[in-house]
C-alpha cells in the first residue's frame, strides 16, 4: 500500500476508534455527560461518524487494488 494510502488507512481506524470509544461512554454513563442530554441522538452522530471512516477504508482497499 503506498504511504499516502497507508496514513489514510490509519487515520480512518484511529477515528473509528474513537467514536466507538464515545460510544462506550454512553453506554457505561450516559448521565455523565452534561452537554449531551440526548443520548440517542449523541450515539447516532457518533455512529454517523463512524460510518463515514468505514466508507473511506472500503474505498482505500478499492483505491489500494488498482495502483
Amino acid at each position: 500500500m503506498p504511504d499516502i494510502l497507508h496514513a489514510l488507512h490509519a487515520h480512518a481506524l484511529g477515528n473509528i476508534g474513537l467514536h466507538k470509544a464515545n460510544i462506550q461512554i454512553y453506554l457505561k454513563n450516559p448521565s455523565g455527560i452534561g452537554e449531551h442530554s440526548d443520548v440517542l441522538e449523541a450515539m447516532q452522530t457518533e455512529l454517523d461518524k463512524m460510518a463515514v471512516h468505514q466508507d473511506r477504508l472500503e474505498l482505500i482497499e478499492i483505491m489500494q487494488h488498482e495502483c
